[in-house]
Protein backbone atom coordinates (compact mmCIF):
# COMPACT_ATOMS: atom_id res chain seq x y z
CA UNK A 1 0.00 0.00 0.00
CA UNK A 2 0.97 3.67 -0.42
CA UNK A 3 -0.97 4.90 2.61
CA UNK A 4 0.89 7.43 4.75
CA UNK A 5 0.51 7.81 8.51
CA UNK A 6 -0.35 11.28 9.81
CA UNK A 7 2.89 11.40 11.78
CA UNK A 8 4.94 10.85 8.62
CA UNK A 9 2.94 13.46 6.73
CA UNK A 10 3.51 16.00 9.50
CA UNK A 11 7.23 15.24 9.43
CA UNK A 12 7.34 15.76 5.67
CA UNK A 13 5.52 19.07 6.00
CA UNK A 14 8.16 20.26 8.46
CA UNK A 15 10.95 19.21 6.12
CA UNK A 16 9.28 20.88 3.14
CA UNK A 17 8.78 24.16 4.97
CA UNK A 18 12.39 24.09 6.17
CA UNK A 19 13.61 23.74 2.58
CA UNK A 20 11.20 26.45 1.45
CA UNK A 21 12.67 28.84 4.01
CA UNK A 22 16.23 28.01 2.93
CA UNK A 23 16.28 27.91 -0.89
CA UNK A 24 19.45 27.58 -2.95
CA UNK A 25 19.99 28.41 -6.61
CA UNK A 26 21.11 25.99 -9.31
CA UNK A 27 24.71 24.79 -8.83
CA UNK A 28 24.66 26.04 -5.21
CA UNK A 29 22.53 23.36 -3.49
CA UNK A 30 25.15 22.57 -0.83
CA UNK A 31 22.89 22.82 2.22
CA UNK A 32 19.90 21.26 0.47
CA UNK A 33 21.97 18.23 -0.50
CA UNK A 34 23.33 18.01 3.05
CA UNK A 35 19.76 18.10 4.40
CA UNK A 36 18.77 15.26 2.08
CA UNK A 37 21.80 13.21 3.13
CA UNK A 38 21.00 13.78 6.81
CA UNK A 39 17.41 12.57 6.39
CA UNK A 40 18.55 9.49 4.44
CA UNK A 41 21.10 8.70 7.15
CA UNK A 42 18.35 8.93 9.79
CA UNK A 43 16.33 6.38 7.78
CA UNK A 44 19.36 4.12 7.45
CA UNK A 45 19.33 4.34 3.65
CA UNK A 46 22.77 4.26 1.97
CA UNK A 47 23.54 7.07 -0.44
CA UNK A 48 26.22 8.57 -2.65
CA UNK A 49 26.66 12.34 -2.67
CA UNK A 50 28.45 14.63 -5.13
CA UNK A 51 26.99 12.96 -8.24
CA UNK A 52 27.14 15.45 -11.09
CA UNK A 53 27.72 18.35 -8.70
CA UNK A 54 25.47 18.45 -5.64
CA UNK A 55 23.44 15.42 -6.73
CA UNK A 56 22.61 12.63 -4.31
CA UNK A 57 21.64 9.05 -5.20
CA UNK A 58 20.23 6.77 -2.50
CA UNK A 59 19.60 3.05 -2.98
CA UNK A 60 17.03 0.76 -1.38
CA UNK A 61 17.16 -2.97 -2.18
CA UNK A 62 14.99 -5.89 -1.08
CA UNK A 63 15.05 -9.60 -1.87
CA UNK A 64 17.12 -11.26 -4.58
CA UNK A 65 15.67 -9.66 -7.70
CA UNK A 66 18.21 -8.03 -10.02
CA UNK A 67 15.64 -5.58 -11.38
CA UNK A 68 16.03 -1.85 -10.67
CA UNK A 69 14.17 1.40 -11.32
CA UNK A 70 14.90 5.05 -10.60
CA UNK A 71 12.87 7.88 -9.04
CA UNK A 72 13.95 11.49 -9.44
CA UNK A 73 13.33 14.81 -7.67
CA UNK A 74 14.93 18.21 -8.35
CA UNK A 75 16.32 20.40 -5.55
CA UNK A 76 17.13 23.92 -6.79
CA UNK A 77 15.27 27.22 -6.39
CA UNK A 78 14.81 30.33 -8.55
CA UNK A 79 16.17 33.91 -8.49
CA UNK A 80 12.79 35.36 -7.45
CA UNK A 81 11.93 37.54 -4.43
CA UNK A 82 9.15 35.88 -2.45
CA UNK A 83 5.99 37.85 -1.57
CA UNK A 84 3.91 35.17 0.19
CA UNK A 85 4.38 36.53 3.71
CA UNK A 86 4.35 32.96 5.04
CA UNK A 87 5.91 32.17 8.40
CA UNK A 88 8.33 29.91 6.53
CA UNK A 89 8.96 32.30 3.61
CA UNK A 90 12.43 32.40 2.07
CA UNK A 91 15.16 33.73 4.34
CA UNK A 92 17.49 34.17 1.37
CA UNK A 93 17.03 37.55 -0.35
CA UNK A 94 16.14 37.23 -4.01
CA UNK A 95 15.90 33.42 -3.96
CA UNK A 96 12.68 31.41 -3.70
CA UNK A 97 11.24 27.95 -4.23
CA UNK A 98 8.76 29.27 -6.79
CA UNK A 99 8.48 25.99 -8.73
CA UNK A 100 7.93 23.47 -5.95
CA UNK A 101 11.26 21.69 -6.01
CA UNK A 102 11.20 21.79 -2.20
CA UNK A 103 8.04 19.67 -2.37
CA UNK A 104 9.51 17.36 -5.00
CA UNK A 105 12.58 16.72 -2.85
CA UNK A 106 10.52 15.95 0.24
CA UNK A 107 8.10 13.77 -1.76
CA UNK A 108 11.03 11.58 -2.74
CA UNK A 109 12.17 11.41 0.87
CA UNK A 110 8.61 10.37 1.72
CA UNK A 111 8.72 7.68 -0.95
CA UNK A 112 11.98 6.46 0.60
CA UNK A 113 10.22 6.18 3.96
CA UNK A 114 7.31 4.24 2.42
CA UNK A 115 9.60 1.86 0.54
CA UNK A 116 11.89 1.35 3.52
CA UNK A 117 8.96 0.40 5.76
CA UNK A 118 7.28 -1.95 3.27
CA UNK A 119 8.65 -5.52 3.05
CA UNK A 120 6.27 -6.54 0.25
CA UNK A 121 8.42 -5.78 -2.79
CA UNK A 122 11.68 -6.98 -4.27
CA UNK A 123 14.34 -5.33 -6.38
CA UNK A 124 16.27 -2.07 -6.23
CA UNK A 125 15.04 1.52 -6.25
CA UNK A 126 17.53 4.33 -6.86
CA UNK A 127 16.40 7.69 -5.48
CA UNK A 128 17.91 10.45 -7.64
CA UNK A 129 18.04 13.91 -6.02
CA UNK A 130 19.01 16.14 -8.94
CA UNK A 131 20.63 19.60 -8.70
CA UNK A 132 20.46 22.45 -11.19
CA UNK A 133 17.22 21.73 -13.01
CA UNK A 134 16.49 25.42 -13.62
CA UNK A 135 18.82 25.89 -16.55
CA UNK A 136 21.93 24.53 -14.86
CA UNK A 137 22.09 21.26 -16.79
CA UNK A 138 21.92 19.09 -13.67
CA UNK A 139 20.43 16.04 -15.37
CA UNK A 140 23.12 16.01 -18.05
CA UNK A 141 25.81 16.52 -15.40
CA UNK A 142 24.59 13.49 -13.46
CA UNK A 143 24.49 11.40 -16.65
CA UNK A 144 28.02 12.56 -17.54
CA UNK A 145 29.12 11.54 -14.05
CA UNK A 146 28.00 7.97 -14.78
CA UNK A 147 24.54 7.98 -13.20
CA UNK A 148 23.18 5.10 -15.26
CA UNK A 149 26.42 3.12 -15.20
CA UNK A 150 27.02 3.51 -11.46
CA UNK A 151 23.35 3.02 -10.58
CA UNK A 152 21.87 0.75 -13.29
CA UNK A 153 18.11 1.04 -13.74
CA UNK A 154 15.60 -0.21 -16.28
CA UNK A 155 13.24 2.76 -16.09
CA UNK A 156 13.08 6.16 -14.38
CA UNK A 157 10.08 8.14 -13.15
CA UNK A 158 9.50 11.64 -11.83
CA UNK A 159 6.83 14.28 -11.39
CA UNK A 160 6.14 18.00 -11.30
CA UNK A 161 3.46 19.63 -9.20
CA UNK A 162 0.86 21.28 -11.43
CA UNK A 163 -1.22 24.30 -10.34
CA UNK A 164 -4.67 24.24 -11.92
CA UNK A 165 -4.97 20.45 -11.65
CA UNK A 166 -7.05 19.07 -8.77
CA UNK A 167 -4.88 18.58 -5.69
CA UNK A 168 -3.33 15.11 -5.59
CA UNK A 169 -4.59 14.01 -9.03
CA UNK A 170 -1.94 12.40 -11.23
CA UNK A 171 -1.94 13.41 -14.90
CA UNK A 172 -0.21 10.90 -17.21
CA UNK A 173 0.59 11.81 -20.82
CA UNK A 174 1.09 9.22 -23.51
CA UNK A 175 3.91 10.84 -25.51
CA UNK A 176 4.97 14.50 -25.19
CA UNK A 177 4.62 16.04 -21.73
CA UNK A 178 6.65 19.23 -21.93
CA UNK A 179 8.52 21.07 -24.65
CA UNK A 180 12.16 21.30 -25.53
CA UNK A 181 13.73 24.70 -25.45
CA UNK A 182 16.81 26.87 -25.55
CA UNK A 183 17.94 30.35 -24.64
CA UNK A 184 18.35 33.26 -27.02
CA UNK A 185 20.75 36.19 -26.73
CA UNK A 186 20.99 38.77 -29.50
CA UNK A 187 23.21 41.84 -29.33
CA UNK A 188 22.49 44.60 -31.85
CA UNK A 189 25.65 46.71 -32.25
CA UNK A 190 25.28 50.22 -33.65
CA UNK A 191 26.81 53.66 -33.24
CA UNK A 192 25.98 55.78 -30.20
CA UNK A 193 25.22 59.49 -30.34
CA UNK A 194 22.98 62.34 -29.27
CA UNK A 195 19.26 61.56 -29.26
CA UNK A 196 18.55 64.82 -31.11
CA UNK A 197 20.98 63.90 -33.91
CA UNK A 198 19.81 60.41 -34.91
CA UNK A 199 21.13 60.77 -38.46
CA UNK A 200 24.67 60.67 -37.07
CA UNK A 201 24.05 57.36 -35.28
CA UNK A 202 23.14 53.78 -36.05
CA UNK A 203 20.24 53.20 -33.67
CA UNK A 204 20.17 49.68 -32.15
CA UNK A 205 17.02 50.52 -30.15
CA UNK A 206 14.97 51.03 -33.30
CA UNK A 207 16.40 47.88 -34.84
CA UNK A 208 15.61 45.91 -31.67
CA UNK A 209 11.98 47.05 -31.89
CA UNK A 210 11.69 45.79 -35.46
CA UNK A 211 13.46 42.56 -34.53
CA UNK A 212 11.12 41.94 -31.60
CA UNK A 213 8.17 41.93 -33.98
CA UNK A 214 9.91 40.18 -36.87
CA UNK A 215 10.94 37.18 -34.78
CA UNK A 216 7.28 36.26 -34.34
CA UNK A 217 7.03 35.66 -38.09
CA UNK A 218 9.07 32.50 -37.53
CA UNK A 219 6.18 30.95 -35.62
CA UNK A 220 3.36 32.42 -37.71
CA UNK A 221 4.87 32.06 -41.18
CA UNK A 222 7.69 29.50 -41.03
CA UNK A 223 6.53 26.75 -38.67
CA UNK A 224 3.79 24.35 -39.73
CA UNK A 225 0.60 25.46 -37.93
CA UNK A 226 0.18 21.91 -36.63
CA UNK A 227 3.58 22.09 -34.89
CA UNK A 228 3.58 23.90 -31.52
CA UNK A 229 6.35 26.51 -31.24
CA UNK A 230 7.04 29.58 -29.12
CA UNK A 231 9.55 32.43 -29.31
CA UNK A 232 9.55 34.89 -26.41
CA UNK A 233 11.91 37.80 -25.81
CA UNK A 234 11.73 38.43 -22.07
CA UNK A 235 14.51 40.97 -21.58
CA UNK A 236 15.73 44.01 -23.54
CA UNK A 237 18.64 46.03 -22.17
CA UNK A 238 20.11 49.13 -23.75
CA UNK A 239 20.96 52.67 -22.87
CA UNK A 240 21.24 54.62 -19.63
CA UNK A 241 20.37 58.20 -20.59
CA UNK A 242 17.11 59.42 -22.08
CA UNK A 243 18.91 61.78 -24.45
CA UNK A 244 21.40 59.31 -25.87
CA UNK A 245 21.08 56.64 -28.55
CA UNK A 246 23.06 53.71 -27.12
CA UNK A 247 25.79 51.80 -28.89
CA UNK A 248 24.15 48.41 -28.39
CA UNK A 249 21.01 46.65 -27.23
CA UNK A 250 20.92 43.13 -25.77
CA UNK A 251 17.81 40.98 -26.16
CA UNK A 252 17.33 37.72 -24.27
CA UNK A 253 14.59 35.14 -24.48
CA UNK A 254 13.67 31.55 -25.12
CA UNK A 255 12.28 29.29 -27.83
CA UNK A 256 10.20 26.13 -27.35
CA UNK A 257 9.33 23.17 -29.57
CA UNK A 258 8.26 19.51 -29.59
CA UNK A 259 10.17 18.25 -32.64
CA UNK A 260 13.88 18.67 -33.31
CA UNK A 261 13.11 19.67 -36.90
CA UNK A 262 11.22 22.67 -35.53
CA UNK A 263 14.12 23.45 -33.20
CA UNK A 264 16.53 23.57 -36.15
CA UNK A 265 14.14 25.77 -38.12
CA UNK A 266 13.82 28.22 -35.22
CA UNK A 267 17.57 28.43 -34.60
CA UNK A 268 18.28 29.02 -38.27
CA UNK A 269 15.52 31.60 -38.54
CA UNK A 270 16.56 33.54 -35.44
CA UNK A 271 20.02 34.00 -36.92
CA UNK A 272 18.76 34.85 -40.41
CA UNK A 273 16.23 37.45 -39.25
CA UNK A 274 18.57 39.02 -36.68
CA UNK A 275 21.36 39.54 -39.18
CA UNK A 276 18.90 40.73 -41.80
CA UNK A 277 17.32 43.35 -39.52
CA UNK A 278 20.78 44.48 -38.42
CA UNK A 279 21.89 44.94 -42.03
CA UNK A 280 18.72 46.87 -42.85
CA UNK A 281 19.59 49.48 -40.21
CA UNK A 282 23.33 49.51 -40.83
CA UNK A 283 24.17 47.56 -37.69
CA UNK A 284 25.77 44.22 -36.91
CA UNK A 285 24.28 41.44 -34.83
CA UNK A 286 25.77 38.88 -32.47
CA UNK A 287 23.38 35.93 -32.22
CA UNK A 288 23.51 33.05 -29.73
CA UNK A 289 20.54 30.68 -30.01
CA UNK A 290 21.60 27.82 -27.78
CA UNK A 291 20.53 24.21 -28.16
CA UNK A 292 19.09 23.53 -24.71
CA UNK A 293 16.94 20.70 -23.44
CA UNK A 294 14.97 18.34 -25.62
CA UNK A 295 11.24 17.70 -25.30
CA UNK A 296 10.08 15.54 -22.40
CA UNK A 297 8.41 12.54 -24.03
CA UNK A 298 7.01 9.62 -22.06
CA UNK A 299 7.65 6.08 -23.22
CA UNK A 300 4.53 4.00 -23.76
CA UNK A 301 5.48 1.38 -21.17
CA UNK A 302 6.29 4.09 -18.61
CA UNK A 303 2.92 5.78 -19.12
CA UNK A 304 1.13 2.47 -18.75
CA UNK A 305 3.04 1.73 -15.55
CA UNK A 306 2.12 5.13 -14.12
CA UNK A 307 -1.59 4.70 -14.85
CA UNK A 308 -1.58 1.14 -13.54
CA UNK A 309 0.22 2.14 -10.35
CA UNK A 310 -2.38 4.83 -9.66
CA UNK A 311 -5.16 2.27 -10.09
CA UNK A 312 -3.38 -0.29 -7.94
CA UNK A 313 -2.78 2.09 -5.05
CA UNK A 314 -6.00 4.08 -5.15
CA UNK A 315 -4.60 7.35 -6.52
CA UNK A 316 -6.85 9.42 -8.78
CA UNK A 317 -5.42 9.78 -12.29
CA UNK A 318 -6.36 11.17 -15.67
CA UNK A 319 -4.90 11.06 -19.17
CA UNK A 320 -6.78 13.80 -21.04
CA UNK A 321 -4.74 17.00 -20.58
CA UNK A 322 -2.66 18.53 -23.36
CA UNK A 323 1.12 18.82 -22.94
CA UNK A 324 2.67 22.17 -21.95
CA UNK A 325 5.24 24.38 -23.63
CA UNK A 326 7.26 24.62 -20.42
CA UNK A 327 10.54 22.72 -20.36
CA UNK A 328 11.94 20.11 -18.01
CA UNK A 329 15.48 18.80 -17.45
CA UNK A 330 14.02 15.31 -16.92
CA UNK A 331 13.99 15.07 -20.72
CA UNK A 332 17.66 14.07 -20.62
CA UNK A 333 16.84 11.06 -18.42
CA UNK A 334 14.04 9.92 -20.72
CA UNK A 335 16.42 10.27 -23.67
CA UNK A 336 18.67 7.69 -22.00
CA UNK A 337 16.14 5.42 -20.27
CA UNK A 338 12.46 4.46 -20.67
CA UNK A 339 10.06 5.85 -18.11
CA UNK A 340 7.52 8.57 -17.54
CA UNK A 341 7.17 12.06 -16.11
CA UNK A 342 3.77 12.96 -14.66
CA UNK A 343 2.04 16.01 -13.23
CA UNK A 344 0.48 15.90 -9.76
CA UNK A 345 -2.15 18.52 -9.07
CA UNK A 346 -1.23 21.35 -6.71
CA UNK A 347 -4.79 22.70 -6.56
CA UNK A 348 -6.22 26.02 -7.85
CA UNK A 349 -3.89 28.30 -9.79
CA UNK A 350 -5.52 31.66 -9.00
CA UNK A 351 -4.23 34.45 -6.76
CA UNK A 352 -0.64 34.16 -7.94
CA UNK A 353 -0.29 30.46 -7.25
CA UNK A 354 1.12 29.60 -10.66
CA UNK A 355 4.63 28.25 -11.20
CA UNK A 356 7.47 30.80 -11.16
CA UNK A 357 5.20 33.34 -9.46
CA UNK A 358 6.48 35.28 -6.43
CA UNK A 359 3.34 34.27 -4.49
CA UNK A 360 3.54 30.55 -5.35
CA UNK A 361 3.64 27.88 -2.63
CA UNK A 362 3.77 24.09 -2.86
CA UNK A 363 0.63 22.46 -1.45
CA UNK A 364 1.70 20.33 1.52
CA UNK A 365 -1.61 18.47 1.40
CA UNK A 366 -0.48 16.56 -1.72
CA UNK A 367 2.64 15.08 -0.11
CA UNK A 368 0.94 11.74 0.68
CA UNK A 369 -0.24 11.33 -2.92
CA UNK A 370 3.09 12.46 -4.38
CA UNK A 371 5.17 10.18 -2.16
CA UNK A 372 2.63 7.40 -2.63
CA UNK A 373 2.74 7.68 -6.40
CA UNK A 374 6.54 7.58 -6.51
CA UNK A 375 6.73 4.55 -4.22
CA UNK A 376 3.82 2.88 -6.01
CA UNK A 377 5.12 3.32 -9.54
CA UNK A 378 8.51 1.95 -8.47
CA UNK A 379 6.93 -1.15 -6.97
CA UNK A 380 4.66 -1.64 -9.96
CA UNK A 381 7.51 -1.24 -12.46
CA UNK A 382 9.62 -3.77 -10.57
CA UNK A 383 6.79 -6.29 -10.89
CA UNK A 384 6.03 -5.48 -14.54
Amino acid sequence: MCAMENSIHEKLVGWRQHLHANPELSLHETNTAAFVCARLAEMGIPFTSGVGGHGVVATISRGHSNRAVGLRADMDALPITETTGLAYASKTPGVMHACGHDGHTVSLLGAAELLRADPNWTGTVHLVFQPAEEGGGGAQSMINDGLFNRFPMEQIFGYHNWPGLAAGTVMVHNGPVMAGGGRIEIIMDGLAGHAALPHLTRDPMLAAGHLLVALQSLVSRNVDPLDPAVITIGSIEGGKASNQIPSSVTMRGTYRFYRNEVRDLLIDGIGRISHGIAATFGLTAQVDAQIGIGPTVNHAAGSLAAVAACAEYGITSRTDMRPAMTGEDFSWFLHEKPGAFVWIGNGPEGDGRGLHNDAYNFNDAILPQASGFLAGVARHALKG
